[in-house]
């Protein structure tokens, strides 16, 4: 593993990259607003993928990479993950297809930028849908909108007792349901099971795709 340190626009990030020998695709990943990237689930996803032939790298953001725990605003975390994106793509994963995703905030941050980034699918871990209810009693927006825009294969993998609820399965959108809660910590390995089901799919067809026809 290589600890790669990236200037954004608001700060320093780093990626650890951990790298496939002949990798056919990119697996990029970011945390969740609170947390790093060891968490159990980015951990499994990791795994599953460096197995499957995919390279991968654990994004951490500046402001966690500063010391601070509460994240800014989704203008600069979209700026801060782009940036990142287009040096790795750039550099150490030139040439690869690129799958963005992440667990919960990073997942959000992976779906709105998957048009910049060029992503041809995206990866969500615990995608946090729905809030819980605003102290005034009134209902907090869902972010459906974030997954429902994307144009390209979505794995949502989410604990089936997530206080955020569970969007629903679509065209492009395949919803896996796992033991456990938000954290997705009970059962790791049926995290893997859930990405090692679609990711091969995703990539075969990325790499049919950049096949001269």
């Amino acid at each position: 593993m290589a600890v790669l340190e990236i200037e954004t626009p608001h700060g320093r990030a780093n990626a650890q990259l951990h790298a496939s020998d002949q990798a056919k695709a990119a697996l990029v990943l970011g945390h969740g607003a609170g947390g790093g990237v060891t968490t159990p689930d980015l951990v499994a996803a990791k795994d599953v993928a460096v197995s499957e032939g995919v390279s991968v790298a654990l994004v951490e953001q500046p402001y966690r990479v500063a010391g601070r725990r509460s994240p800014p605003a989704a203008s600069r975390l979209d700026a801060a993950w782009t940036a990142v994106l287009d040096e790795l793509l750039a550099g150490e994963l030139r040439g690869l297809a690129l799958i963005a995703g992440g667990r919960s905030l990073g997942a959000r941050v992976a779906c709105r930028t998957a048009d910049a980034t060029g992503a041809i699918a995206v990866l969500c871990l615990a995608f946090p849908l729905q809030p819980p209810a605003r102290r005034s009693g009134d209902p907090s927006p869902s972010r459906l909108p974030e997954l429902d825009q994307l144009k390209v294969p979505t794995l949502v993998v989410q604990g089936e007792r997530d206080r955020f609820g569970t969007p629903p399965p679509g065209r492009l959108r395949t919803v896996a349901r796992v033991p456990g809660d938000h954290s997705l910590r009970t059962k790791p390995e049926a995290v893997a099971a859930a990405v090692r089901a679609w990711l091969p799919g995703v990539v075969d067809q990325a790499a049919r795709a950049a096949v001269p026809g």
